[in-house]
């Protein structure tokens, strides 16, 4: 099982960035995806997740109506779109799986996690 996080980089306030969370070795049919985030001296915090088999999504409050999480079967990929970025989204994100649908960004109950991409939000 691996997860590959791409798509990060540095970007103003009030720009978009998507971020793909490529799986590969598993399929992500029976599984939750979940996107967290890490700022320096802060502790890892859920974002989104999406129940793949039912198609349930949560939000953290801090991101809702900004960020929207997706999937494209095809590829076999979890997408977070992220728009209206501000400085305080600035973190590694990280996607992580856990087999079964969950829909909750409870850190421990993931059991695959990737390596993490970079987001900077600044002018």
């Amino acid at each position: 099982v691996q997860l590959v996080e791409s798509g990060g980089g540095l970007v103003q306030p009030g720009g978009s960035l998507r971020l793909p969370c490529a799986a590969s070795g598993f399929t992500l049919d029976y599984y939750t995806i979940g996107w967290f985030r890490q700022a320096p001296a802060k502790e890892r915090e859920g974002v989104s997740c999406l129940s793949n088999s039912d198609g349930r999504t949560s939000y953290a409050d801090s991101v809702k109506g900004r960020f929207t999480i997706s999937r494209d079967n095809a590829k076999n990929t979890v997408y977070l779109q992220m728009n209206s970025l501000k400085p305080e989204d600035t973190a590694v994100y990280y996607c992580a799986a856990v087999r079964g649908s969950i829909a909750i960004m409870w850190k421990p109950a993931y059991n695959y996690w990737g390596q993490g991409t970079q987001v900077t939000v600044s002018s």
